[in-house]
């Protein structure tokens, strides 16, 4: 499915063609405004989403990057945005 992220290496939003699968995808539950509510795999990135904001997707990094941490990604967010 097309799912529309922002690029901050680029600084722009961007349609990336991705597949949310139990094997690409780990959810976790929400914990309040701005909390990460799923990171995802996605040609050789991760897209990082929390609340009702676009998406975040960060260059060279893996789910096994930051051990399926919510908190990682998070802190992997702030860090570009």
């Amino acid at each position: 499915m097309e799912c529309l992220v922002y690029n901050p290496q680029k600084g722009r939003l961007e349609t990336l063609e991705v597949a949310f699968t139990p094997e690409n995808t780990t959810r976790f539950p929400c914990r309040g405004h701005g909390s990460v509510t799923m990171i995802t795999d996605c040609n050789a990135g991760l897209i990082i989403k929390s609340g009702f904001d676009h998406p975040t997707y960060v260059y060279d990094v893996s789910r096994a990057d930051i051990g399926y941490s919510q908190k990682k990604a998070r802190e992997l967010q702030r860090h570009y945005l």
